[in-house]
């Protein structure tokens, strides 16, 4: 079982929950989150005071996925969210440790 953390701009969120939907995941949860990646340079360019300001809106979604699924499920998300543009967003992909209980 593979956790897969992708982190896309708002707009595309629903494209990418409608896609997940028909893809062999275990379970998903969706958050509003914010951040900066490659824009620094902005960041550079603000006070202190405006620093809360430059962080951007994203949405993270994160799904468990069969280690057999993996590869498939990596190819839609990429496929989807990639616009070419800076802020596209991330995917990362970590080990899970399965406890019944």
């Amino acid at each position: 079982m593979q956790q897969v953390i992708t982190i896309v701009k708002p707009f595309l969120a629903e494209r990418v929950l409608e896609a997940l939907a028909q893809a062999p995941i275990e379970a998903l949860v969706v958050s509003e989150v914010k951040g900066y990646g490659r824009q620094k340079s902005y960041l550079d360019a603000t006070t202190e005071q405006d620093r809360s300001l430059a962080f951007l809106p994203k949405v993270e979604i994160q799904c468990w996925v069969a280690e057999a699924s993996l590869d498939q499920v990596v190819v839609q998300l990429t496929e989807i969210a990639r616009t070419g543009r800076m802020g596209d967003g991330k995917i990362f992909i970590l080990p899970t440790a399965v406890v019944s209980g």
